[in-house]
């Protein structure tokens, strides 16, 4: 990638159920471009991982949500998964996590199933997104305005619908971390 994240610390939210190939890709191309990575999770350790809906490789956490703070990261990423993000936005602590990139205009990637996390945070309204399918009406329903396209980018979120979109959400993802900070 051409822009580098040297210097830049992001974090991956995620937890039992996250879609492999949606954590595995993009986090390759944030350490490619130089980015510390740190998995953040309901709690340290190991969670299960899936490939679909077929149980895949254990992740292992750095860090729970619960410990830490959102001014200790550069942007933050959200993998999919039918499971991960409906198990996280149940969670208070994660919540919050994802709330405080926005509040401090950070910049935000989700791809898939993650768009649930972000309604629970209260943070679509008024913003241009994509999710997959299945997730529209819920987008919509919370006031964001849904297209159908392979990445969106809306004041330093970054959308996708699925891991077909992955190079795209990548190459996206690695120029809105680069650039920092957004206007709300």
């Amino acid at each position: 990638m051409a822009q580098s994240l040297s210097g830049k610390t992001v974090a991956i939210l995620a937890t039992d159920g996250v879609e492999l190939i949606e954590l595995n890709e993009p986090m390759k191309a944030l350490k490619d471009a130089g980015a510390v990575v740190e998995i953040v999770s309901l709690q340290a350790g190991d969670f299960q991982g899936f490939d679909h809906l077929t149980p895949g490789d254990t992740v292992t956490a750095d860090k729970a949500v619960a410990a830490v703070d959102a001014a200790s990261y550069s942007a933050l990423l959200l993998p999919g998964g039918v499971a991960n993000p409906d198990l996280l936005r149940a969670d208070a602590d994660a919540v919050k996590f994802v709330r405080a990139f926005f509040d401090a205009g950070k910049p935000v990637a989700a791809i898939c199933h993650a768009p649930w996390l972000l309604i629970e945070a209260g943070v679509v309204e008024g913003r241009t997104m994509t999710s997959f399918e299945s997730l529209r009406t819920d987008l919509k329903n919370a006031g964001a305005i849904v297209v159908d396209e392979e990445v969106v980018v809306d004041r330093g979120l970054v959308t996708s619908r699925k891991p077909d979109d992955i190079p795209a959400f990548n190459a996206k993802m690695i120029e809105e971390f680069g650039e920092g900070r957004h206007n709300a």
